[in-house]
């Protein structure tokens, strides 16, 4: 069993996307309301005295879209400024990357992930519950600019979703030959949404390698990732391909990560709403940091259970958390 030592940290709730993966369309979003945000002391102090002294040491910023969340250039260079920091991360829709991935970089995060689902701009903005005039040039931007500044790797996210993207992927593939990107094909999942594509939201990654493998060959990567991605390799590109199979392969047994959502609640389990613990309430009351430690630990200790018996439990029936009130 894998230790765990990875810590997903939502800073925010809110998006400037609507992806219907994320956020179905129809469901009504109760933003957290920014007294109920963590605040950057607090989460700081969490980090410091309460998840790293229990063995965390890899930290990606999540939301909504954490780009949004005020002073998250201060929060990066905190967290990177801790000594027992091992890994820094973000996944973010890039919008407004363009501006700020050189600032990000300056302050201490090396690795990026954006999401890039489509490279239609129709498509695009069908995904991301668009109404106005496309974002996708914009979104190419922050990518291009986080290329140009040295984010490394620079990982690409495509949740692919039959009948919408899936016609894609090979083109979606090629960029890697050329380009030191890695891009990760991810399974939809039905969370919070599972009537949104019908009977079967998803389209097993074994398939879309096989597609891949026809055209341009696959190889299995010598890049090996420390994440749920299976890595593979067209041959000669310069770039990866993951495939993160969470509906049609089971990798809980090597799932090294917790999250924190932005409103303070512990949850260990992407797929199941249980043994959430609230650690902001506790914190404001002026508990004592070696309590939360305390619960914190008692909570990993069981999280190998969890995995493997209750995986199920969070695809049937009603989600109380959309994906991007999770943090994804």
């Amino acid at each position: 069993m894998n230790a765990v030592d990875y810590l997903r940290i939502s800073l925010i709730d809110r998006c400037n996307f609507r992806c219907q993966y994320c956020m179905p369309e129809g469901a009504e979003l109760d933003y957290i309301l920014r007294q109920q945000l963590l605040t950057d002391a607090e989460l700081l102090s969490l980090i410091e005295e309460v998840f790293i002294p229990v063995g965390f040491t890899r930290f990606r910023l999540t939301g909504g879209e954490p780009l949004l969340r005020p002073g998250v250039i201060e929060i990066v260079r905190a967290i990177a400024a801790f000594p027992q920091t091992q890994d820094l991360a973000m996944t973010t829709n890039g919008f407004l990357l363009a501006g700020m991935a050189q600032a990000l970089y300056d302050v201490g995060l090396r690795r990026i992930n954006i999401s890039l689902d489509s490279l239609d701009p129709d498509t695009f903005n069908q995904i991301i519950g668009n109404r106005s005039r496309s974002r996708w040039q914009q979104v190419w931007q922050g990518i291009q600019s986080a290329y140009q500044v040295g984010f490394d790797p620079l990982k690409l996210n495509v949740v692919v979703i039959p009948g919408v993207n899936d016609h894609e992927v090979l083109d979606l593939a090629a960029l890697t030959i050329d380009r030191e990107w890695h891009v990760r094909f991810i399974e939809f999942m039905p969370i919070g949404n599972s009537q949104l594509f019908g009977d079967r939201g998803w389209i097993a990654s074994e398939e879309l390698r096989q597609r891949i493998r026809d055209s341009f060959g696959l190889t299995e990567s010598q890049v090996r990732g420390s994440g749920p991605a299976d890595v593979f390799q067209i041959p000669g590109a310069k770039g990866t391909l993951g495939f993160i199979s969470q509906m049609s392969e089971c990798f809980c047994d090597r799932c090294n990560r917790m999250r924190l959502s932005a409103d303070g609640w512990l949850r260990p389990c992407l797929l199941n709403e249980g043994h959430q613990i609230d650690l902001k309430t506790p914190l404001r009351a002026g508990a004592d940091m070696a309590q939360l430690r305390k619960e914190v630990r008692q909570l990993l200790a069981i999280k190998p259970e969890i995995n493997f018996k209750q995986r199920e439990s969070g695809t049937t029936g009603a989600y109380s958390r959309t994906m991007s009130q999770i943090g994804g």
